[in-house]
């Protein structure tokens, strides 16, 4: 039971006492005062066999700050990198700082240092997840696909980037913020993306990254200057996704699309809130791609059954996306919403405009998708040939046996 405390205090404290210490000795301490986290987990894992702390945060941060002072002494640089804590108003003003709002605004902090546009968006997003959310160098190789050395590259390179660059740990104000604020969202969608739909082989959800990826995102939320309309977007946004989540998996570890869900499993609390967090981002009149995006998820939750989705609509939002984010994946799933409404001329024009290969690792959805097209059409061997090279490059385990499942309902016909 203590560990499983333990690894929970992991991932929603880490990051706080990470952020919190480095506002106080500074980014150039950052990888001490990762050290001093890890070893007052570590710590904690001996000492709470027998018995656990009245209040476990506070004990891990006292434990992390008192480490930090002990290596900083041993390595006698005590005065050129600590602040002179003393007894009286210095003590108090460090103090201060381990009170819930200046934790919150250590970790905004964080997150913009961690999402600055002048770093590489791949460091960026490897940073954050070590930095602000915990997950050690393995998870994050795992859940990026990505081998650890290549992680731990990255990590070094964002931090050396951040020293180099001399970036601010502040949140940005003025002409800045908002281009910041793009770049931080833009890293939280990719974390909540990779959570949803996982690049990984032996799972498809990973319910730790999505709750972290609105975990973050709330908490721009709480503060007057990031709490913008895209930011209230993108939180709806993985409310309507994540309120789904549950109804994804069968008790089988099967996928299960949106056709084949029990809709009694979308989590109403999650819905009730993004509708709300939607309310407040469309009080704008300039739509970002994460309001386009939320729309269409509302569009799927809102419908009764899959035979009553509004497709029209869905096609519309899709089409509005597209204006201002065209990427191949949006022509893929215009061309699938197109077949569910049997406008299959419009649906080959969608397919026509791309090239498999620009999706890249998810290739594999353009030969299943164009599968289902010559299935509707009554083309019963050109959609084999194309569920057969579906199924030679798909590396997903789940959608794998997914796609295998439809292979062998084509050739029961």
């Amino acid at each position: 039971m203590e560990h499983k405390i333990i690894d929970h205090l992991f991932r929603t404290h880490s990051g706080k006492m990470v952020s919190v210490l480095t506002r106080i000795f500074g980014f150039s301490n950052l990888e001490i005062i990762e050290d001093a986290v890890q070893d007052a987990f570590l710590k904690a894992s001996v000492k709470w066999d027998k018995q656990l702390p009245e209040n476990p945060e506070a004990w891990l941060t006292q434990v992390a700050k008192n480490r930090i002072l002990d290596i900083f002494k041993k390595l006698q640089i005590e005065r050129k990198h600590l602040p002179q804590i003393k007894r009286g108003i210095d003590t108090i003003a460090i103090n201060e700082l381990f009170l819930e709002d200046e934790i919150e605004d250590a970790q905004l902090r964080m997150i913009f240092t961690a999402c600055h546009p002048q770093l590489d968006q791949k460091d960026r997003i490897a940073f954050a997840l070590k930095t602000i959310s915990g997950f050690s160098s393995k998870e994050i190789a795992t859940a990026l696909l990505t081998k650890e050395g290549t992680i731990r590259k990255r990590v070094f390179r964002a931090r050396s980037n951040i020293q180099k660059l001399n970036i601010d740990f502040k949140i940005p104000q003025g002409k800045e913020l908002p281009q910041r604020i793009d770049s931080v969202l833009e890293v939280l969608y990719l974390i909540f993306n990779e959570g949803f739909h996982s690049n990984r082989k032996d799972v498809l959800i990973r319910k730790d990254l999505c709750g972290e990826a609105m975990r973050l995102c709330k908490s721009l939320l709480k503060n007057k200057h990031t709490h913008t309309k895209d930011t209230y977007a993108l939180f709806a946004l993985m409310c309507f996704h994540s309120a789904r989540l549950d109804a994804k998996i069968n008790t089988s570890n099967e996928i299960l699309d949106l056709k084949s869900q029990d809709r009694n499993k979308w989590s109403y609390p999650l819905i009730q809130l993004g509708n709300a967090m939607m309310n407040k981002a469309v009080e704008t009149e300039q739509f970002s791609s994460y309001h386009y995006e939320a729309a269409i998820a509302a569009e799927h939750i809102k419908a009764p059954s899959f035979k009553l989705t509004n497709w029209n609509k869905i096609l519309y939002w899709y089409t509005c996306l597209y204006d201002i984010a065209p990427s191949p994946s949006l022509l893929l799933n215009m061309a699938v919403v197109c077949i569910q409404n049997q406008n299959f001329v419009k649906a080959n024009y969608y397919f026509e405009q791309f090239n498999p290969e620009d999706l890249e690792q998810r290739s594999y959805l353009y030969y299943g998708a164009k599968s289902d097209y010559f299935a509707a059409t009554s083309n019963t061997e050109k959609a084999l040939e194309f569920i057969n090279i579906a199924l030679k490059k798909v590396s997903n385990q789940l959608e794998k046996e997914y796609l295998a499942k439809k292979q062998q309902q084509l050739l029961a016909l």
